[in-house]
């Protein structure tokens, strides 16, 4: 891992669930990370932010 990478947990916008972790280089994204994933509880693709 490079010295200007994070890393990160994504939590689904829907049901707040915590299941993902990613890096992030924080020299290019300087704002909050946001994906779309598969969520298991949900049963569907939803959008994940990066979480404090």
């Amino acid at each position: 891992m490079a010295e200007n990478e994070k890393k990160v947990i994504l939590a689904c916008t829907v049901c707040s669930n915590r299941n993902y972790r990613s890096d992030k280089n924080t020299t290019n994204q300087s704002e909050r990370l946001e994906i779309r994933k598969f969520c298991r509880e949900c049963g569907a693709h939803t959008l994940h932010r990066e979480t404090k």
